[in-house]
């Protein structure tokens, strides 16, 4: 149910007084205008939960504006508000928890050592060719790859089916991963729906290679959906059903990465730093094996460290959000286009609501060049958002000056879910 905004804006006023804080100061703390902010109080415009948040950190009061915010609108399928991840996500990943705890004789493992005496020039050519697919997403818009990427995929499937055992095992382990980046590239370009489906498909796939812990990673997918749409609660539920302690260091590292994100946009600054913790402890125990065809990001040298930034931007914090945005971007490699983007978008978004506007527009100009190149609708969330904040200072020369590429880059971003259908998996 959605909070009168007059509500709202009468507990600001009133948690503004009990910190001895005046409008003026409030409004230069949080870099609103002082007429902004006032409308705010007087319930003639609605606050956003970035608002609520940066008031919540400067008037010392955690959750208790949050919580007059109205929650985030249902899709369809989705989990129940603040309830556990519906039984059929369980379900798919938790098969595997059975398996893994009583030895089952088709792990990873096995497979592996099956791969060694099978076709491995073959495998080995399609892991090649994955990781030149995951090259070329970097800089393309997700259509220019997503086609490819599901025949690919189709071919890997046929091929293990011509195969002998051992060879299918290490074919169907590659299919899968084509799958599951099938399935991200579709979320990029805005489609969940066909994101489910090959992420579905993934976990199917390496099941029958052998591989009974991808399920769980299309939790850790399926929760990045539900954070996007907003949904606190249900990015928390679902990273933690994936985090598993039987998983590998990997998927529960990138489970508990997820889950920060989840505590964070619900406010929770503790339980997103100890998320965080967790992340990075797993994660540096992962980077010790190895995993030639490994889940999630492998363009980040220090995913971590980025997802730390994002998190204390979502907790209200943009100046220690945006110290902890520079120094994970200047280690990005220069070829990967779509992390400058998406990141440089955030860091700029960072700086222009901690009050930097010139640095702010500094960095999107450049991070533009990079978000209108691949096309990304996630990219495009945080450009609406970047967008919004400096609408705020629309008279500021530099801000008037970007304006015509970040609306360009705000077109090819919405754009992409425009793109043709990608092919259901077979």
């Amino acid at each position: 149910m959605h909070v009168p905004p007059k509500r709202f804006g009468a507990e600001l006023r009133r948690a503004r007084h009990e910190a001895g804080m005046t409008l003026t100061r409030l409004a230069s703390a949080v870099h609103y205008s002082k007429s902004q902010l006032s409308k705010i109080e007087n319930g003639h415009q609605r606050p956003s939960a970035h608002l609520a948040r940066r008031c919540e950190v400067e008037l010392n009061c955690p959750g208790r504006l949050t919580s007059l915010l109205p929650g985030p609108s249902r899709t369809a399928g989705s989990s129940a508000p603040g309830g556990p991840p519906s039984r059929r996500l369980v379900l798919t990943a938790g098969a595997a928890t059975v398996l893994l705890a009583h030895g089952a004789p088709g792990s990873a493992s096995a497979s592996a050592s099956g791969e060694q005496t099978g076709d491995g020039a073959l495998v080995d050519s399609a892991r090649a060719l994955l990781t030149h697919f995951r090259r070329m997403a970097q800089s393309c818009p997700p259509p220019a790859v997503l086609v490819p990427l599901a025949e690919q995929t189709r071919a890997l499937v046929a091929l293990a089916a011509d195969s002998g055992s051992q060879a299918r095992h290490g074919l169907l382990l590659v299919a899968s991963r084509f799958a599951e980046f099938t399935g991200w590239l579709a979320q990029e370009s805005g489609d969940d729906e066909a994101a489910r489906r090959w992420t579905d498909h993934a976990v199917r796939l390496a099941f029958e290679g052998g591989d009974h812990q991808l399920g769980h990673y299309g939790l850790v997918r399926r929760a990045l959906m539900a954070y996007y749409r907003g949904h606190a609660r249900e990015t928390v539920d679902l990273s933690a059903a994936a985090g598993n302690h039987r998983l590998a260091p990997r998927i529960r590292g990138l489970a508990a990465q997820q889950e920060a994100e989840g505590h964070a946009l619900g406010g929770d600054h503790s339980a997103s730093l100890r998320a965080l913790d967790r992340a990075r402890g797993l994660l540096a125990a992962a980077d010790r094996e190895e995993d030639p065809t490994p889940l999630g990001p492998t363009h980040l040298p220090d995913p971590v460290a980025m997802f730390t930034g994002w998190c204390l931007y979502d907790l209200g914090r943009p100046a220690a959000a945006a110290e902890h945005l520079d120094a994970a971007c200047a280690s990005l490699p220069p070829q990967a286009h779509r992390n400058h983007a998406r990141h440089g978008v955030r860091r700029a978004l960072a700086h222009a609501s901690a009050g930097e506007i010139d640095h702010a527009c500094a960095i999107a100009r450049t991070a533009l060049t990079s978000a209108s190149a691949v096309g990304s609708y996630t990219i495009g969330l945080d450009l609406r958002r970047l967008s919004g904040v400096l609408e705020r200072h629309r008279g500021h020369s530099g801000v008037r000056a970007l304006a015509p590429d970040l609306t360009a880059a705000l077109t090819l971003s919405a754009a992409a879910r425009t793109a043709p259908p990608l092919p259901k998996p077979a």
